[in-house]
């Protein structure tokens, strides 16, 4: 029977989704906005919509400490 993804409700923290191949959306692409955006850049979105997440992303995306953790999650 082939793998079966999970889908991680409730979690905010990028790496545990990575880390156990769950589903996940991904949103790099939209890095590059993000960072051409104004000085202050603000989140309106409804509640558990997935905030939390997307800077959890950012956070990992930047931390160079967290460069080894990023390669050996399976792709």
């Amino acid at each position: 029977m082939p793998h079966m993804k999970s889908i991680p409700k409730g979690v905010s923290d990028f790496l545990p989704i990575r880390k156990e191949d769950s589903y996940y959306v991904d949103k790099t692409k939209f890095i590059p906005e993000v960072e051409a955006a104004a000085r202050y850049f603000i989140f309106l979105r409804p509640m558990r919509f997935g905030k939390s997440l997307l800077v959890s992303m950012l956070e990992t995306y930047y931390d160079l400490n967290q460069k080894d953790n990023l390669t050996s999650v399976k792709k």
